[in-house]
């Protein structure tokens, strides 16, 4: 496929994404499902598990994927296009979090990050032991102790990009109980991460290379957020003419935060971090004000659909096809639920929160979406997992992330009121 037949494609494809994920969110709307839940069910019906199962022609035609890697294809400009949707959106998230909150907060924010990893690990592993010597759902390769540290880790992750989105679609973004849900799905999937790389390594028998992932990473927080971030705020005027953003300001941002997104995905960690913590750099009023109004309605309307679309076209719900299967589907939705909804919750009201705002935590918290979805294709592409393995937590991740949504609206009826001014 040549490159003026690529870009022709890729303009139909965009259209037919757009489009499809806006009638899916309308009628999402009814049901009560934000738009980001919308699309992440769009993205699954445009690929193989409906729209390839269905119409398997107009399928191959329109999303054309070559897995062989010998000709270009959809997959070529498409990942890289869904990947700069989902770090300019981070970027955003991380503009918007309240650092004042956190700190304010920061015994609950430690609590439910806490709560929302050890008890997810904990049954993860305990159910991947289970599975490792009762079934044949980890191929022969995989060790046990990598299995249970891949498993915890899947378990453990929290759908960060859909959290925010989630949080924005409510007016829940600068309040107590959206900030301390953004605070720990933060940590919580930073650590779920670095238990991947260590699983990997093992893999790669090379135990050092998950030591400098995790360390780089460090390295990273630290220098954004204690020499960077003084440095931009020392510099602002540079950054604006009168009362607005300039246009280098404006490039100055979309450069710190590609870099940022290179560096954290060079390390072995997922660049969504690093996009983050470059938001979270950038510094606050007039600076943070207009790069988000400028950023926000091309990420948001364009651009982050792709990359829903991108993880749905390897998605097969299809593999999920035996009653043994959709049992364990079960045990594993269960342990999820109880691992991370119920765990957060207990963490926030131990903490002092009020019980409707720890149900919204451990609501908000319990959802795992494309996250999920990312980590354990890695696992499947690596051999850590088998398909009837990848298939049981594809469904998982769905059914959490449906949930939250309508369990959110019934539980946590009246939205909380706004705790101070941003820093």
């Amino acid at each position: 496929m040549n490159n003026v037949h690529l870009a022709v494609q890729f303009f139909l494809q965009i259209a037919v994404i757009l489009l499809v994920c806006r009638l899916v969110g309308a009628i999402a709307a009814k049901l009560g499902q934000p738009q980001v839940v919308a699309e992440m069910i769009a993205g699954v019906l445009l690929g193989p598990s409906f729209f390839g199962l269905f119409f398997p022609e107009a399928n191959a035609w329109l999303f054309p994927w070559d897995r062989s890697q010998t000709t270009r294809d959809t997959q070529s400009y498409l990942f890289p296009a869904s990947q700069l949707g989902l770090a300019l959106y981070m970027f955003i998230v991380g503009m918007e979090f309240r650092m004042d909150i956190v700190r304010k907060h920061l015994k609950c924010s430690i609590a439910v990050s806490a709560a929302g990893m050890v008890t997810p690990f904990l049954l993860g592993a305990g159910l991947a032991w289970v599975l490792f010597h009762h079934t044949q759902l980890f191929p022969e390769k995989t060790s046990l102790a990598e299995a249970m540290l891949f498993l915890g880790a899947s378990m453990c992750i929290t759908a960060f990009p859909m959290l925010a989105r989630i949080i924005h679609y409510k007016g829940l973004a600068g309040t107590t109980m959206g900030t301390v849900a953004i605070g720990a799905g933060a940590i919580d999937d930073a650590t779920a991460w670095c238990l991947l790389a260590v699983v990997l390594a093992s893999f790669d028998k090379n135990p050092t290379h998950a030591l400098s992932n995790i360390g780089g990473g460090l390295a990273y927080v630290a220098v954004m957020l204690a020499l960077v971030r003084p440095l931009l705020s020392k510099f602002e005027r540079l950054l604006r003419k009168g009362d607005e953003l300039s246009e280098t300001g404006l490039v100055v941002g979309l450069a710190i935060m590609a870099l940022g997104a290179w560096f954290t995905d060079l390390i072995g960690l997922h660049a969504v971090f690093g996009a983050f913590i470059a938001g979270a750099a950038m510094p606050r009023g007039v600076v943070v004000r207009d790069l988000i109004g400028r950023i926000q309605p091309l990420s948001v309307a364009l651009l982050l659909p792709l990359f829903f679309t991108y993880s749905g076209l390897n998605t097969k719900i299809g593999l999920l096809n035996s009653v043994y299967l959709w049992g364990m589907c079960l045990a594993v939705l269960i342990a999820a639920v109880l691992g991370k909804g119920v765990a957060c919750w207990l963490a926030a009201r131990a903490t002092g929160i009020s019980n409707r705002e720890a149900l919204g935590i451990g609501t908000l918290m319990n959802a795992r979406g494309l996250m999920e979805l990312i980590i354990i294709n890695i696992g499947l592409q690596r051999g850590v997992i088998s398909e009837g393995l990848f298939a049981t937590l594809v469904i998982m991740a769905v059914v959490t992330t449906l949930m939250a949504s309508p369990i959110f609206d019934r539980l946590v009826a009246n939205r909380p009121q706004p705790a101070g001014e941003a820093v």
